[in-house]
């Protein structure tokens, strides 16, 4: 397998690594625990285990020694006898003599063989004889057996007496103990991680211009006080879309009237030259203050539900073909999303009829997305916008030059109040150039996006 340049890894790593705050916190308890536990059994095993082994098999290893010499200075049945009594009774040791044999050939090691290289060099440090042994055929016993001129003298020894057989219990109390410990460290992480989301899921729906009753805050001091501080913001800035509203619908209110007295005016005076031009300017000014009065309402209050999307590009495309423009809507029947029907079809409307206020052909299309979610799009074949300026195209009351003129109708609150709305959603628009040749403007959503079957 080819591995990774040296400065890949940490770009790699971080790629792998968990994005949410729980599954980080998590991280950053799991690991260094698990790497503390790793580091104990090793130094346990390394520097206390084999230790204390070792120890023993030199003691097994002494005493081993002691019976062959014993045995060797009188290889008589008597002194056998009395050899294998006292080695039992003393040492707990069974030995025998199978006479005429020799050691076996195969060796019989353990999976991890720390046992069996400790016991063959204590072994090999106290006997000058031939030996062979086995740590794995017998559970709770060490077979060892030493050649001698009269066969092999065989010694069956309590495993005890050769390795530490207790560590598992100290491994076992160190796994319960960091089990415990963990599983108290993630209760507190979910604690402190689910009043954040619910902080962060308060601040995602008011974004989206829904209401959300006020929430007891709870969690750490620190998430505490960023909830008091959010619900003290919120109020804030409902505050000012209230008194922003307010302020011009009451404007529009006070315009509309000089407006009316105006209609009524050239409605009861004679025919003259400018009448006409006069009406075009009075239907221009209501338009106008409609546009403000649209931005300034926003969707607040509006709760999102089931909508037909085929109808509102269809009503959206008929509003463009008043305004003069071929239109082409491409949709199915049965695409049905849950927004709030008013704001959207502001965003639609806005959007086709600029489309139509720029070009001869616009075409406006929607589809499921795979990943979830609605697309939109509307295009034009008109003279589009520079890349360099969509960003401009987005703020209100732009109307991408320097004059400001009023040759078109609108007061470049069109994009402004379709992105509102869209994000309001939470989603976005973006624009791009058409395959018409125009502008293409594309609304993406998340949620919910069903396609009836037809019939």
């Amino acid at each position: 397998m080819r591995l990774l340049p040296a400065y890949l890894w940490p770009r790699f790593l971080k790629r792998r690594l968990p994005t949410s705050l729980w599954g980080r916190s998590l991280l950053i308890i799991v690991l260094p625990v698990l790497v503390m536990q790793m580091a104990v059994t090793w130094v346990f095993f390394d520097a206390h285990w084999q230790t204390v082994t070792a120890r023993l098999s030199e003691g097994l290893a002494g005493d081993i020694a002691w019976a062959v010499e014993s045995y060797e200075d009188d290889p008589s049945p008597a002194n056998l006898d009395k050899l294998a009594n006292r080695a039992e009774r003393s040492m707990s040791l069974s030995i025998v003599l199978q006479d005429g044999r020799t050691l076996p050939t195969e060796e019989r090691r353990g999976a991890i063989g720390v046992v069996d290289r400790v016991l063959d060099r204590a072994l090999d440090a106290r006997l000058d004889r031939p030996y062979w042994f086995d740590t794995t055929r017998y559970p709770a016993y060490v077979d060892i057996q030493v050649q001698e001129p009269q066969g092999v003298l065989r010694i069956i020894a309590p495993r005890e007496r050769a390795v530490a057989t207790q560590a598992h219990i100290f491994v076992l109390w160190l796994a319960v103990a960091t089990v415990l410990l963990m599983g108290v460290a993630i209760l507190f992480i979910r604690n402190q991680v689910r009043a954040i989301e619910r902080l962060a899921d308060a601040a995602e729906a008011f974004g989206r211009g829904e209401t959300v009753p006020r929430f007891k805050p709870h969690g750490a001091r620190e998430v505490r006080a960023a909830a008091v501080a959010f619900m003290a913001m919120r109020d804030r800035i409902q505050r000012h879309i209230d008194q922003r509203t307010a302020l011009l619908a009451s404007v529009s209110h006070d315009l509309r009237t000089p407006l009316t007295r105006l209609r009524l005016e050239l409605a009861l005076a004679p025919p003259f030259k400018r009448q006409s031009a006069m009406r075009g300017d009075l239907d221009e000014m209501e338009h106008m203050i409609d546009e403000y009065l649209d931005f300034a309402r926003g969707e607040a209050g509006e709760p999102p539900k089931p909508v037909s999307i085929s109808d509102l590009l269809k009503a959206a495309g008929e509003d463009a073909k008043r305004a003069g423009a071929e239109v082409e809507v491409v949709v199915a029947d049965g695409l049905t999303a849950s927004v709030r029907p008013l704001a959207f079809k502001r965003a639609l409307v806005n959007l086709a009829g600029n489309a139509a206020s720029h070009g001869e052909n616009v075409r406006l299309s929607a589809r499921a997305l795979a990943s979830g979610g609605l697309e939109i799009i509307v295009e034009d074949d008109g003279p589009g916008i520079p890349v360099a300026m969509y960003d401009e195209a987005f703020r209100p009351f732009s109307r991408l030059d320097d004059s400001r003129n009023q040759n078109r109708k609108g007061v470049g609150l069109g994009l402004a109040i379709a992105r509102d709305v869209a994000r309001g959603h939470g989603g976005d628009v973006t624009l791009d150039r058409s395959e018409l040749g125009g502008l293409k403007a594309t609304i993406r959503i998340p949620g919910a996006v069903t396609v009836a079957e037809s019939a």
